[in-house]
């Protein structure tokens, strides 16, 4: 009989776990070819692994192995000698002895990987997604994305929020309208969630604070830079708070929380993208009517929406705090009850406006976040103010019927803040694998 007692010992080494190693060390290393560079006598194989590239100097008549037999997008074992060496990626590189192919491309790479940008199209790119990813730069991207999650999380955690997974198939949307994705489930008419809204409230009810990072899916039939069907919202909602602005002060210390992780963490990354760190130290806030009047008088812009903002206005809003107070994110609070959900709390001083906020970066919102009505009696009077059914609505209901604490939270499109991090012009540049009007593989 035999048993598993655990996560085995590796025979082969990282590239970090070579630092810690003697030089003239003899150790096993694998990887998949990144690129070959053949100077004669002397040939480069670059392998690339899950910490970045790692340079292996095949010298002929010591290496045991034909460079011929070797080619780009090979996996390999390798048997090499440990140098540092300053010139290489990440400042050490093997003196190959001995190669084992574990696996060959069937066919030639499509696009040159190993550049240090790729300079296909951005389509090129999504096209050949799964290949594309293998380039430095752009696995970067995903790497930077996984620490401004890791960031949530463990904020949250240590603010004392309970993750939680709720349901992406639901029987109504969470904020009506018509960007719905409707499907037939099991006969039953369904919809994929546009946001965890009426679960999360619900669990405030259970555990106060909670969160989730999942995906959510908006039917719009945008093509634009800013815009994906599928995207993923980093949402938290909190019980017991004092006014909206406890909210705003969570997700500052998100902000904060995560910029020093990033900077600590993934200084790498970082360098590889060439990206700079947003200040977050403080967080301006503005009213929605203030803000538009602002940006109207300063950049001599007439109001043409009174009920929402333009995209052209978030940028020129964006541009006003960072050319008054050096503020690269600005809070954009009491938003018209008109183009709020019907769960926002109205303002009591008010009732034209809501006690919510979107929050702006670098002219882009990226959160919308606010106070949720808690007491029943006020939100079966706004279902009903706004010509509203309930049907299909009960267990969301139910909820307040049995008592429910003043409550808030938000929702924070991972790929937008991404993509305003690295100051890309594409949202999709930020995403894994984008699902948009056209697009549906890879």
């Amino acid at each position: 009989m035999e048993f598993i007692s655990g996560v085995k010992k590796k025979e082969t080494f990282e590239i970090s776990e070579l630092f810690e190693l003697e030089e003239g060390t003899s150790v096993k290393v694998n990887g998949a070819i990144h690129t070959i560079r053949d100077m004669g006598d002397v040939a480069f194989v670059v392998l690339r692994k899950r910490e970045g590239l790692l340079q292996c100097v095949f010298e002929e008549g010591l290496t045991n192995f034909s460079l011929k037999d070797i080619k780009e997008a090979s996996t390999l074992e390798v048997e090499g000698i440990v140098k540092r060496e300053d010139r290489a990626p990440n400042g050490v590189e093997l003196r190959l002895r001995e190669i084992k192919v574990l696996s060959e491309p069937a066919e030639a790479m499509p696009i040159p990987i190993a550049k240090w940008k790729l300079s296909t199209s951005l389509e090129t790119k999504l096209n050949l997604r799964p290949i594309s990813l293998r380039n430095i730069r752009e696995r970067a991207i995903f790497k930077l994305q996984e620490g401004v999650v890791r960031g949530f999380r463990d904020f949250l955690y240590q603010e004392g929020f309970t993750e939680v997974r709720t349901p992406k198939i639901g029987a109504k949307g969470a904020e009506g309208g018509s960007n719905i994705f409707k499907l037939d489930y099991f006969g039953k008419k369904a919809v994929l969630a546009q946001s965890p809204q009426f679960y999360k409230q619900t669990m405030v009810g259970v555990f106060d604070r909670v969160f989730e990072a999942a995906p959510v899916f908006r039917a719009e039939k945008h093509n634009t830079k800013r815009h994906l069907n599928e995207y993923t919202s980093l949402d938290f909602e909190m019980a017991y708070i004092q006014s909206f602005e406890d909210i705003m002060a969570m997700e500052t210390g998100f902000l904060q929380y995560t910029m020093k992780l990033l900077e600590r963490e993934y200084a790498k990354e970082l360098k590889i993208l060439g990206a700079t760190l947003p200040k977050t130290d403080e967080i301006p806030q503005v009213r929605f009517d203030d803000a538009k009047r602002l940006v109207s008088e300063k950049y001599n812009r007439d109001i043409r929406n009174p009920y929402d903002l333009e995209p052209e206005e978030e940028v020129l809003i964006s541009r006003y705090f960072k050319e008054e107070y050096d503020a690269d994110f600005v809070f954009v609070t009491h938003y018209p009850s008109k183009k709020r959900p019907f769960y926002a709390m109205d303002d009591p001083k008010d009732p034209t406006f809501t006690l919510s906020f979107d929050l702006l970066f670098k002219g882009m919102e990226i959160t919308t976040g606010g106070q949720r009505i808690h007491d029943y009696q006020t939100l079966l009077e706004k279902i009903e103010k706004r010509d509203m059914s309930n049907e299909g609505m009960e267990s969301y209901l139910m909820i307040f019927k049995h008592g429910m604490p003043p409550h808030g939270g938000l929702g924070i499109g991972l790929e937008r803040l991404t993509m305003k991090l690295l100051d890309e012009e594409n949202v999709r540049e930020t995403t894994l694998f984008p699902r948009d009007l056209s697009r549906l593989e890879p």
